[in-house]
């Protein structure tokens, strides 16, 4: 077992690290990032705002803490969805992932021209403001599955995967909020996708024991990704 794989063990797992040996590497796609300008602060808040709060704490013990700033972005659509679909194929659980290009962590890497660029993602997508009632999670997962991967699913046939979580509770009081879904390869089509980083994603479909080993050795590192892979071996072992 290699060594930064922490505390996984048992057999599932002893699988996906045998398999991970066998398959190469999934290929990400080649594009390109450029940084054309750093832009000065807009005066009116975009797609994200940023909340500046003076704060002054009291204590346990009767003390209270000098008054200091706290700030955080917050936006209109704050909530997501994080979207686990599988199938079935000879007796195998497969999982949908999808190439996801995101600007600052080009920009902080900085990958050599004509590499692959991007993450390995779970499809995702935030609830918009006209989704959020008490099923506009489930109706906003169904939208970014047709969106993202090319699945037309009732909302009714997704189910909740374990409870929301707070992904960067310091920055934001964004919820993530996952479901799962099993699909028919041969109804899948085109996704519609959605603005230019979602153009010329890729999509594809790997067993569930290969993703969570790609999750051990670093070949996926979207935290939401990987803790909805567990949920979802938790779920069918």
């Amino acid at each position: 077992m290699p060594p930064d794989a922490g505390n996984l063990s048992g057999s599932f797992f002893d699988r996906a690290f045998f398999n991970m040996s066998k398959s190469p590497p999934l290929e990400l796609p080649k594009h390109s990032l450029e940084l054309l300008e750093e832009l000065p602060e807009p005066g009116e808040s975009g797609f994200l705002s940023l909340l500046r709060r003076r704060y002054r704490l009291s204590y346990d013990d009767g003390t209270t803490s000098a008054p200091f700033i706290y700030d955080e972005v917050r936006r209109a659509a704050l909530d997501a969805v994080v979207i686990a679909a599988h199938t079935l194929r000879g007796g195998e659980r497969r999982v949908y992932l999808t190439s996801a290009l995101r600007p600052p962590i080009v920009m902080r890497e900085r990958p050599a021209p004509g590499s692959g660029i991007g993450l390995w993602e779970l499809p995702a997508g935030l609830v918009e403001v006209t989704e959020q009632d008490s099923d506009g999670p489930r109706r906003a997962a169904a939208r970014e599955l047709g969106e993202e991967i090319g699945f037309s699913v009732a909302p009714e046939r997704l189910s909740a995967l374990g409870h929301w979580t707070y992904p960067a509770p310091a920055l934001i009081a964004e919820r993530h909020i996952f479901f799962e879904v099993q699909v028919e390869p041969s109804e899948r089509r085109a996704p519609a996708l959605d603005g230019p980083l979602e153009h010329g994603a890729l999509v594809v479909d790997v067993p569930l024991e290969m993703a969570l080993a790609m999750c051990a050795q670093g070949e996926i590192r979207d935290a939401k990704t990987e803790l909805a892979l567990r949920r979802l071996v938790e779920r069918f072992s």
